[in-house]
This record gives C-alpha cells, structure tokens and sequence, in this order.
C-alpha cells in the first residue's frame, strides 16, 4: 500500500540547496553576462520564495479545526502548492521567455564564461543532492508504482511541487551549461539565447503539470486509489458487516474523511451502535490518517 514521504525534510533540503544555488548563479550572471545564467538565477530565487511558501502552508495544515472549520484546515497546503506552481509559470518561465527574447534580439557575447560553467557544474551537483532527497522520500510514498503513476495518484500536495520543482531545476541547469558551452565552442551567443528560452518552456510545462495535479485536490479528491481500495476491503473483510452500500473518502492534506454506508450483520447481544463503535475503533486504528469517519447502517442503497 502507498506510504507516505517525510515532505518536511524534502523542502528542507531543496530550500539550502536552492539558496546556494542562487548566490552563486546571481555571481556568475553578473560577471558573464549570460542570459542562461540570469534566467536560472531568478529560477532558483523563485525556488526559495516557493519553499518557504510551501513550510507556511504545512504549519497552517496542522491547525486544529474550529466552528468555522469543522474539518480543519488541512486542504491549506493545496492552496499554497497552487500558488507555488503559478509563480513557477510566471516568475520563473516567463521570466525566461522574455530573456530568451531579449538575447536572440540583442545578442552578446559572454563575458569570462568559465564561471558560468564552474557554477553550472557546482550547481548541479547541489540540486541532484536534492533532488535524490526528493526521491527518498518519493519512494517511500509511491511504494511499486511508477513514478509517473505516484505523480497522477498522490495526494501529497507538497511532495508533488518539490519533485517538479527539482526535476525542472536539474534540467534547467543541465540546458543551461549546455548553451553557454555551444554559445563559447561556436561562438555564437545565439546559442545562450536558445537555452534561456528551453528554461523558459521547461518551467512552464513542469508548473502546468503541476497545477493540474494541485487543481484537483483544491477541488476536493478522493484518497489515494490504493488507500481507498485498502478501506474498502476492510469493511467488506469485516464480519459484522454483510454489505457495503457505498463509500466516499475525502483527502484533507494529511488528513481523511471517510464516510460508509453498509448493512450490518444481525446479532443478538449487541447493539447497532456497539457494532458500529467496534468497527470504527479497528478501522481507525488500522488507517491513523482517518481523522474522521461516519459509518451509516441501512438496509438498501
């Protein structure tokens, strides 16, 4: 069954990195004069400013609920991960496209461009750091699935945004050393020009994958496929239960909603409630992410 990352240390590691990262990228930008190096810059500047985004929308998940929200405020970090993926499009990739633009119109040579590739190679080698972080944690939630299908299927909103947000920075730095290397072994600056608009486009497809996978749970998603399939086995595994109606589960950031209707096996020393109170207290101990449950006894659909 699908387990669950450790998102904390995930952003954690992609904050530091990307901090670094952009000291040193903003140094180099400034000496080379590189397009590339500029746009990757305001990339990883946008990183940090995204991360911290996403450990304020984890602190705010983690409020406890309240009359005005009864279900609490888990759905918080859905809100925060979207608006990280709209300053991805609009910080980061147009950002990029309108340097691209700019440098193939008015091209310029690179300046000392030794840097940039020192920096480019430093910087990769910190962001597959934590990139292999992201994936530690990827792969303890993801479990047997692909990881296209752990990215289609999750419902960790934050994991989701720092796995794209590290594989469009690995890639970014990688199309970025490859232009300024093509633009000095031809010297031709055009070349810088065309790897800062491939940053652009790679940043805004990543942030519009994102969105879309972000969008859903904002709406309001089911819990994981295996999660759900998992629950319902349970109350059908169950003896006091006879038939299970039908089932709806609700995923609330970390947190689950899960509500069942089921016709109950008939005894003879026990209650309806008493049957119902035993199921839930194994059910929610089976599944410790079920903060609330509501178990419906009927005779039909």
């Amino acid at each position: 069954m699908a387990g669950h990352g450790d998102s904390n240390r995930a952003i954690l590691f992609a904050l530091g990195a990307n901090f670094v990262i952009f000291v040193t990228k903003g140094i180099a930008a400034f000496i080379t004069g590189s397009g590339a190096m500029l746009a990757e810059t305001v990339h990883s500047l946008a990183d940090c400013g995204n991360q911290l985004l996403l450990l304020l929308g984890l602190r705010q998940a983690r409020i406890p609920p309240s009359p005005d929200y009864p279900l609490g405020y888990g759905k918080a970090i859905y809100f925060w991960s979207f608006l990280v993926a709209v300053i991805l499009f609009s910080v980061g990739g147009m950002f990029s496209l309108y340097e691209g633009v700019h440098k193939l119109q008015h091209p310029e040579p690179l300046q000392q461009w030794w840097w940039a590739v020192g920096v480019l190679v430093i910087s990769i080698a910190a962001e597959a750091v934590s990139m292999r972080a992201c994936l530690v944690e990827v792969n303890k939630a993801r479990g047997s699935r692909s990881l296209t299908r752990w990215f289609r299927e999750s419902r960790q909103a934050e994991l989701i945004v720092i796995f794209g947000e590290d594989l469009a920075a690995l890639l970014g730095l990688i199309f970025a050393l490859v232009a300024v290397v093509a633009a000095v072994v031809t010297g031709d600056p055009v070349w810088d020009a065309i790897g800062t608009l491939a940053i652009g486009v790679l940043l805004i497809v990543v942030a519009v994958f994102v969105a879309i996978e972000v969008k859903a749970m904002l709406i309001g998603q089911s819990a994981d496929p295996e999660v759900s399939t998992s629950i319902k086995a349970f109350f059908e595994e169950r003896a006091e239960i006879d038939r299970v109606f039908s089932l709806i589960t609700l995923q609330l950031g970390n947190d689950l909603m899960v509500a069942v209707k089921v016709q109950l096996h008939r005894s003879a020393t026990l209650s309806a409630e008493d049957i119902i109170n035993t199921v839930e207290r194994e059910f929610k101990r089976r599944f410790p992410q079920v903060k609330w449950s509501f178990v419906e006894p009927d005779s039909a659909d």
